[in-house]
């Protein structure tokens, strides 16, 4: 299947390609910091909100028509796919996702559902949605979990602060480990392509727990399944996103693992990384979302400082180095929008 072209600012950037100005859009960019979401989490929990389509478009549209932001992702959440799998997925008010029964024992991974990924329809129909009610204004990302992020969520039965379930297995069965990445890969891969069929036209591979590992660790462990994952996606001929917090030490074997775009999270200058990757793929990020909390002369020396370290060489889209936070003031996401647009213009004067 491949996915029939759209123009747009944000995906001309994906391709490297020149734009009027630089596309801008913000993980998490619906969340708990926009009054009318918090309106609807007072009435419903986040599974009901991913599993029923209008509400899920709902809440994806609502940054677009508050901050003018140049894409829109679709409102769903990473661990998904772990349900029709077979696990068991809640959120625990104040300690987010919890799995009731994760994996613990080989028998665990083989017992693990590959052919049941349809179940995930609802997000497809969300897409579809949302795809018609932007009737080509702006594109719409798609997006999954990295193969490891999902399997050490698995693993642990949530977040953690060590991981140490997830490298027992990893360091202590190598077999199952691959069985079970294998496993993630094939679902991952029929849920992005999910998503595309639905009408995304970019999708982003969200690698949370990546900076966890060693890079030693993440090319023998993790990389290859990264890699055939990102590969199936880009078989539809849109661009994909490839995201990773805690990466800095091995920038380049995440890039080498695939992504015609590598996001970059705040804890390395984003000019350093492009700079080492050889300015071949496009680039996203990086502000800091607390950055987002400073007076507004402050949040725009650190704007214009990122737009100047990016220069102008085509492909890079402004965002976060990670998603935005719950207590974000909404004013200061418009004022970095606004910022971004004006910094244009600036730059024209000054010429």
């Amino acid at each position: 299947m491949r996915v029939a072209p759209m123009s747009s600012r944000f995906l001309d950037a994906c391709r490297r390609r020149h734009t009027d100005m630089r596309p801008v859009w913000f993980m998490r960019q619906a969340g708990r910091y926009l009054k009318p979401y918090r309106d609807i989490r007072a009435k419903h929990a986040i599974l009901e909100i991913c599993k029923k389509p209008e509400l899920a478009a709902e809440v994806t549209l609502q940054p677009i028509e508050i901050l003018d932001v140049d894409a829109a992702i679709i409102f769903a959440d990473l661990l998904l796919p772990v349900e029709p799998m077979g696990l068991k997925l809640e959120f625990l008010a104040g300690e987010g996702p919890s799995i009731d029964n994760p994996i613990t024992t080989p028998g665990d991974i083989d017992a693990l559902s590959t052919d049941r990924t349809e179940d995930l329809g609802y997000v497809g129909e969300s897409i579809q949605l949302v795809t018609r009610s932007l009737a080509g204004r702006v594109p719409v990302i798609g997006f999954v979990g990295a193969p490891f992020t999902l399997a050490s969520y698995m693993i642990e039965g949530g977040p953690s602060k060590t991981f140490l379930k997830t490298k027992r297995l990893m360091y202590g069965d190598e077999t199952m480990w691959r069985r079970l990445m294998g496993k993630l890969v094939d679902v991952l891969g029929d849920f992005g392509a999910l998503q595309l069929r639905a009408g995304a036209r970019a999708i982003q591979v969200f690698d949370s727990w990546a900076g966890c590992l060693s890079p030693e660790d993440y090319v023998r462990y993790v990389q290859p399944y990264s890699r055939a994952l990102i590969e199936r996606l880009r078989a539809a001929g849109v661009p994909v996103i490839h995201f990773g917090t805690g990466v800095s030490g091995f920038i380049r074997e995440l890039h080498a693992a695939g992504g015609d775009v590598i996001g970059v999270d705040w804890r390395m200058n984003i000019d350093a990384a492009w700079l080492e990757l050889g300015y071949r793929p496009a680039i996203q990020g990086n502000l800091d979302p607390a950055a987002l909390f400073a007076s507004l002369p402050e949040l725009k020396q650190k704007v214009n400082n990122l737009l100047r370290r990016t220069g102008t060489r085509p492909g890079h889209i402004v965002n976060l180095g990670h998603g935005l936070l719950p207590e974000t003031p909404v004013e200061n996401v418009k004022a970095v929008v606004q910022m971004v647009r004006e910094f244009r213009h600036q730059e024209a004067n000054r010429a």
